[in-house]
């Protein structure tokens, strides 16, 4: 049975099992919804989305084989393999991030892992330093690290690593046969040594059974401290990758996760991101509504189509929301400037416990 009143408190744990996070996943999605706004509420301002840009600077040829990315090496998906942009070339992009709204700037490379001690990884360092002081919070998503090159890109003054666990632990052989789960546990772990924030979710529609979705989100609860970000993606299908022709999901499947991951995760900031030239704008309303508080704006994410910035401030103007201000986000703020929960009794004033069908 499920005390609806002190998951409403915002008190973080680490201990969900998979029966309660399904209880929470299963509940009537009224229910569910107010619940992710409560949680919502304790933690953050419900008008204002955090606007990030992700550019992809090395594109294609990656050694992976992840089932549903159109940048491996070992699928034909028309994506042509191209070097590491310029430092200039990067930090101009950035600049216009920044002009349009944006107050994360993602940097991501289609590599295995960043080549070590090389000119390559140097100019990434280059790059993040000049990214960082035109006041952008800086993110990369770049592979597998070792501590060594989690703590040089913590010192050039990356604020965020992202790097997603994809799926539950049972399914992640399905869809990625080149890496074990464990390695993407160990890049974390190197990442939050050298003191960066983590950014990491995971992709829904990519032909999982409900008991992924719940096993995936059980894995990032289980990180401690939890994710600053965590990405919840739908599949974008590319022809030529083996997810091409997958059945698409029910929308309120991604609800449900993004809700449930709301409540389990309070402190994180729970972003829509891959997908959502595929959703309607009700259905991302919906996923606002459910406890999302970020996008990735511009009119690609690395390879696939994203809405574009027009189409995001029409849907702002449209919602009533605005984007959250630069000077509101990295460190700092995050560490100082948090509304942190007030433990008080819930608005819930009736029916406080739910008797959920596992």
């Amino acid at each position: 049975m499920l005390n609806l009143a002190e998951l409403a408190s915002g008190k973080v744990r680490y201990d969900y099992t998979r029966d309660e996070i399904q209880a929470i996943y299963d509940l009537p999605i009224t229910r569910l919804i107010f619940l992710a706004q409560s949680v919502h509420h304790k933690y953050f301002k419900p008008d204002e989305i955090q606007m990030s840009t992700l550019l992809s600077i090395k594109t294609g040829g990656c050694k992976e084989n992840c089932a549903y990315c159109p940048q491996s090496a070992h699928y034909s998906t028309g994506v042509d393999a191209q070097g590491l942009l310029s430092v200039s070339t990067i930090v101009e992009a950035a600049k216009a991030a920044k002009a349009n709204g944006s107050s994360r700037f993602c940097m991501g490379a289609a590599w295995r892992s960043p080549p070590k001690k090389s000119k390559q990884f140097d100019q990434v360092l280059e790059a993040v330093t000049a990214v960082r002081a035109l006041g952008l919070e800086v993110c990369t998503t770049l592979g597998m690290l070792d501590d060594d090159q989690a703590l040089a890109l913590k010192e050039a003054g990356v604020h965020a690593y992202n790097h997603n666990l994809d799926t539950s632990p049972e399914y992640y052989k399905d869809i990625i046969s080149t890496r074990v789960y464990q390695d993407r546990l160990d890049t974390l772990k190197s990442v939050r040594k050298a003191g960066m924030t983590v950014c990491c979710g995971g992709i829904v529609g990519m032909g999982e059974e409900k008991v992924d979705r719940i096993g995936l989100l059980e894995q990032l609860n289980q990180l401690a401290p939890h994710p600053e970000s965590v990405p919840i993606n739908l599949l974008v299908k590319v022809e030529g990758t083996p997810l091409q022709n997958e059945e698409a999901i029910d929308i309120f499947e991604m609800v449900r996760t993004i809700a449930t991951a709301c409540i389990i995760m309070p402190e994180s900031r729970i972003r829509l991101s891959a997908g959502r030239t595929q959703m309607s704008d009700e259905a991302q309303a919906l996923c606002f509504l459910a406890g999302a508080s970020s996008i990735f704006t511009g009119d690609k994410l690395l390879t696939t189509p994203n809405p574009g910035d027009d189409a995001d401030h029409r849907l702002f103007q449209k919602l009533g929301l605005k984007p959250l201000p630069a000077s509101e986000t990295g460190t700092e703020f995050y560490e100082n400037e948090i509304v942190k929960p007030k433990v008080k009794s819930s608005s819930y004033q009736a029916d406080l416990t739910y008797e959920a069908t596992l």
